[in-house]
């Protein structure tokens, strides 16, 4: 009778542990940054919503106003280019955010990266299935499959800052890569599954810009007004050829240099995301969403939601399909790896940042227009889904949050303290000499100041009172 093969050996990779401190300066920044653009995009989702149905024809008539060079191919709509146009540079910032994090972000390392990687995939495959499932025995249509299948982290950190929820870093970076590989996976999806006809003059001419453009990154030439037009070029021929126009923005984005020299404060990567990512957050996606939410609401679009199995779908896969994928993902990745979870946490922590996933917004509704493209009934109606279906994620994962406020306030607050005032957080000093010479000092003169007053009250209370 064979032996067993021994148990693997090894030390456990804790899941959610503390993170590298300049990761952790980095995932602040850019949170802060995302929680910004997400409440600005909030606002434009609830203005769309309250134009389209207040001055609808307003509404459609600006949407449908056509403008641009007509012998380029360009003579779009408003709406049209907010999606193919605008969008182009969202996608560029994710394809900045994603060459970092696989050059100097948790996505480096293939052991680290395999839980992040796990759950955004589990985290668009179950989406699809439910949503798949739900057509085929509601005979509805499948065309709309990849609807439920991405993440909007900004309108989720928008979430996050309407509760009031401080997450801790851990957490909070773990919902970031998620939703930069949810970003990867969403631009394959719309690449692969929603282009049609191709004109291989025009993607040649695309793929000979993208050239030029790697060829003058790699020569160190510099400044803005080389760039850009050659931008707007490489993203105008990759218009015409067929291919979703964002592609090129993400191209582009995933040439730039991440990595830091010797004497280099900021990559060119993080300076040029520096630059653009405030356009992306504050202008860009919040202008698509004001022309891409502006739901009709007449003729019973939300009442008819749980009635149609493209629209049930959506929903299910958005608030069931993505919890049970991201949870379930990472769940079963950690004991294949043999990862711990942080001491600190909890599954329930996971299981609520998974419900935060099912918030999805700006890319669910890209797709929902290209899926159901030339019926405006359906795509109002799939548009309609997406939105409550992000609206029950969003109070589900708030209340589910809410339930452990102040667990994470205390973990935060822990990874923020810098009782010696060093400008590096304790935690991250435990392991330093200086760090507890520096604090023996520090509680020496706390207690010396104790008894410094002490001595004051009891010569205080020994003083004879003042004759009347």
């Amino acid at each position: 009778m064979a032996t067993p093969d021994p148990a693997p050996t090894g030390p456990r990779r804790t899941f959610l542990g503390l993170l590298p401190l300049p990761e952790r300066n980095f995932v602040a920044e850019a949170l802060r940054t995302e929680t910004v653009g997400g409440v600005i995009l909030l606002v434009a989702a609830v203005a769309a919503v309250v134009w389209a149905n207040t001055f609808g024809s307003s509404y459609a008539a600006v949407s449908h106003f056509h403008f641009g060079p007509e012998s380029l191919g360009l003579h779009l709509s408003v709406a049209h280019w907010a999606a193919d146009g605008l969008l182009a540079v969202f996608f560029f910032v994710a394809g900045v955010e994603l060459k970092r994090e696989l050059v100097a972000g948790e996505l480096r390392d293939p052991k680290a990266a395999a839980l992040p990687v796990a759950a955004a995939l589990c985290g668009m495959a179950v989406p699809a299935v439910v949503y798949t499932l739900v057509n085929v025995f509601g005979d509805g249509s499948t065309d709309g499959w990849a609807v439920p299948t991405a993440t909007d982290i900004a309108f989720a950190l928008a979430v996050l800052a309407v509760i009031g929820t401080s997450l801790p870093a851990a957490l909070r970076a773990f919902l970031l890569t998620l939703a930069v590989v949810d970003d990867l996976f969403a631009i394959l999806i719309i690449a692969v599954f929603f282009t049609e006809d191709i004109d291989f003059v025009a993607l040649g001419g695309a793929f000979v810009g993208l050239g030029v453009f790697y060829l003058l990154l790699r020569l160190g030439v510099r400044g803005w007004y080389i760039y850009v037009p050659l931008a707007l070029v490489v993203w105008g021929l990759m218009y015409n050829s067929g291919i979703h126009a964002t592609i090129a923005g993400v191209a582009m984005g995933l040439m730039l240099r991440c990595t830091r020299r010797d004497g280099e404060d900021h990559s060119p990567g993080e300076r040029v995301e520096h630059l653009v990512h405030p356009l992306s957050a504050g202008f860009a996606v919040p202008v698509f969403a004001l022309f891409s939410a502006g739901v009709s609401l007449s003729g019973g679009a939300l009442a008819g939601v749980f009635s149609r199995p493209e629209t049930l779908g959506v929903v299910l896969g958005l608030v069931a399909g993505k919890t049970i994928g991201v949870f379930g993902g990472t769940w079963l990745t950690t004991r294949l790896t043999r990862a711990e979870l942080n001491k600190e946490l909890a599954w329930a922590d996971v299981f609520a940042v998974a419900t935060l996933a099912g918030i999805g917004f700006t890319v669910s509704l890209l797709i929902g227009e290209l899926a159901f493209a030339g019926d405006d009934g359906m795509i109002n109606e799939i548009k309609a889904s997406v939105l409550l279906g992000s609206l029950i994620a969003a109070v589900l994962s708030g209340v589910l949050l809410k339930l452990r406020v102040r667990r994470y306030r205390a973990l935060s607050e822990a990874e923020e303290l810098d009782e010696d005032g060093s400008g590096v957080p304790d935690v991250y000093e435990q392991d330093d000499p200086a760090y507890h010479l520096r604090m023996a000092a520090i509680h020496e003169k706390k207690a010396a100041e104790h008894r410094r007053l002490a001595r004051l009250a009891g010569a205080a209370s020994n003083k004879p009172d003042s004759p009347a």
